[in-house]
């Protein structure tokens, strides 16, 4: 018999289920996850195949497992709602882009602006991110194991950010009140953001984060705090050169 697109796996318990995107369409697997309604028994799912697919699981909006076995491009994940997604592989520019809840995890690298706009949720990418990570952050929690790029946290309104590596030049500019912690070194801070006081406070938040992202034997300790110096909100002519 031919291959259905949506079956059982063998593997796995009766609410799982696998869709094979060689076999079906991106939007097929979409729609399947956009019809899902409160209670429904379909809780794990498992994606195969996606080569890279763009908009893989976006505006899920149920409490749901999704594994991506492979590579995805932009926009993964996207206005996320409550599902735990994990990527294995890596993932192109947008990954969890205005996500409201639940979690995201990228086994691999993430490409530009990952996190952007996030309201809410946790974002982890295990390896490093490219620019502009967490631009316009809203609420959204982001962890990343690995280096980010220039730009990011750019006009991030609250929220926090925590990087195990290093992080690139304009980190946090026009920053409002989101929270960035970095362990390595900052090639340079934006405008209007300053290093920090880490207080008892930052360091129970940042180990509560690292303990939620599955990361070990790292000290909050080793981290410096960054945030905005608050000279932006109002326009100031003395600051007219900043804008």
């Amino acid at each position: 018999m031919p291959a259905t697109k949506l079956s059982k796996a063998a593997s796995h318990d009766q609410a799982s289920r696998i869709f094979d995107l060689d076999v079906s369409s991106l939007r097929e697997l979409n729609q399947a996850l956009h019809n899902l309604t409160p209670g429904s028994n379909e809780t794990a799912w498992e994606v195969l195949h996606p080569k890279g697919s763009h908009s893989v699981a976006v505006g899920v909006d149920q409490p749901v497992t999704i594994d991506v076995r492979g590579s995805v491009g932009y926009y993964c994940g996207g206005m996320n709602s409550g599902s735990t997604i994990t990527v294995h592989g890596s993932a192109g520019p947008g990954v969890g882009e205005n996500m409201m809840s639940g979690s995201i995890i990228v086994k691999g690298d993430a490409s530009q602006y990952a996190g952007a706009t996030g309201k809410g949720g946790l974002l982890v990418i295990e390896g490093n991110a490219s620019s502009r990570c967490g631009i316009s952050m809203k609420g959204i929690d982001i962890v990343v194991h690995g280096n980010i790029g220039h730009m990011s946290a750019f006009m991030a309104q609250s929220g926090n950010l925590v990087v195990l590596g290093d992080a690139g030049d304009a980190l946090g500019d026009s920053i409002y009140e989101a929270r960035l912690f970095v362990r390595g070194k900052v090639d340079s801070l934006g405008a209007d953001c300053i290093a920090k006081e880490m207080r008892a406070e930052h360091l129970e938040l940042l180990q509560g984060l690292l303990d939620r992202a599955g990361v070990t034997g790292v000290k909050p300790s080793e981290f410096k705090r960054y945030g905005s110096a608050r000279t932006l909100y109002n326009f100031n002519i003395d600051n007219a050169d900043a804008y």
